[in-house]
């Protein structure tokens, strides 16, 4: 069968000190290859058919109207749910936005991202202003007319308003949700248990018997509910873990590197610059400044 190459817009730079926008339709089935976290805010909104997003601990059934919102150095990743097409809208944003407006504000702002759940469903009048918003903002992508930014900046913070009113005034909707089976749960609750102890060797066989399911099983309802292997999974947190102490602390890369659980530097050294596309010294020389070893 044949695909439509899909349809993608956008503003700005991904990683860039201004926001970022990007709107894609894709017509095939689609999961994100790439297996990421990001020092900036994002605001995930689909527009059409049906995904699932895992983040945090937990897999998200997402429907257009939908909002995911990820904080900084979240490790998320959307996955096919369903069959035939989907449009999302991603919109990016780092504190200097933020920072610009008084701080009342911006804590206000800031709130939605604090919530239980990362998954906000607005009530239909609200989810009508967000359509509106999201045509305009794909219209403004294509189009470029003089002042583009500034009506993109506008909507990103309405969006943001409408989620953190929207939580203010229903605290009962901002509890995380049940998950959506029980395996859905068991999977949740080895995210968690795989958090506290990533510094710790995986043995697949005792995670199993630690929660009474097959390894075989384990590992197959593992990569469905949340798309990652378990292997991949705790490794991307080690490196995260990694990169928080590359910025935060003086102590020196190979105790890092040991600290988190990798026990061959060299490996750690590979897979950081895999993920990171730098070194872990680059890194760090590009968040603290300096050099090391």
């Amino acid at each position: 069968m044949a695909y439509a190459k899909p349809e993608q817009l956008d503003y700005g730079a991904p990683a860039g000190k201004s926001i970022y926008m990007e709107y894609i339709r894709r017509t095939e089935p689609f999961s994100m290859d790439s297996q990421h976290w990001h020092p900036y805010y994002e605001i995930y909104l689909l527009l059409e058919g049906r995904r699932t997003y895992f983040i945090k601990d937990a897999a998200h059934p997402v429907e257009a109207g939908d909002l995911i919102l990820i904080g900084k150095h979240e490790l998320h990743k959307s996955i096919q749910s369903g069959t035939g097409p989907h449009a999302r809208l991603v919109m990016h944003f780092d504190e200097p936005m933020l920072q610009a407006l008084p701080e009342a504000d911006a804590e206000l702002l800031r709130s939605p991202f604090a919530l239980a759940t990362p998954l906000v469903r607005l009530p239909a009048d609200e989810q009508r202003i967000v359509r509106g918003h999201a045509a305009r903002i794909v219209q403004e992508l294509r189009d470029r007319a003089p002042g583009c930014e500034l009506y993109l900046r506008h909507a990103l913070i309405d969006l943001l308003l409408l989620c953190a009113r929207y939580a203010a005034d229903h605290p009962q909707a901002a509890d995380a949700a049940p998950p959506v089976t029980p395996m859905h749960g068991k999977v949740s609750e080895i995210v968690r248990h795989l958090n506290d102890h990533y510094a710790a060797p995986v043995h697949i066989h005792e995670l199993a018997a630690r929660f009474y399911i097959s390894p075989y099983y384990l590992s197959r309802m593992f990569k469905e509910i949340t798309g990652f292997t378990i292997i991949d999974y705790v490794n991307l947190t080690r490196l995260k873990e990694a990169q928080r102490l590359l910025r935060d602390t003086p102590l020196k890369i190979t105790d890092i590197a040991g600290q988190v659980g990798f026990g061959n530097f060299s490996h750690f050294g590979k897979m950081f610059k895999a993920v990171t596309r730098m070194s872990a010294r680059d890194y760090r020389r590009l968040h603290q400044g300096g050099d090391e070893e």
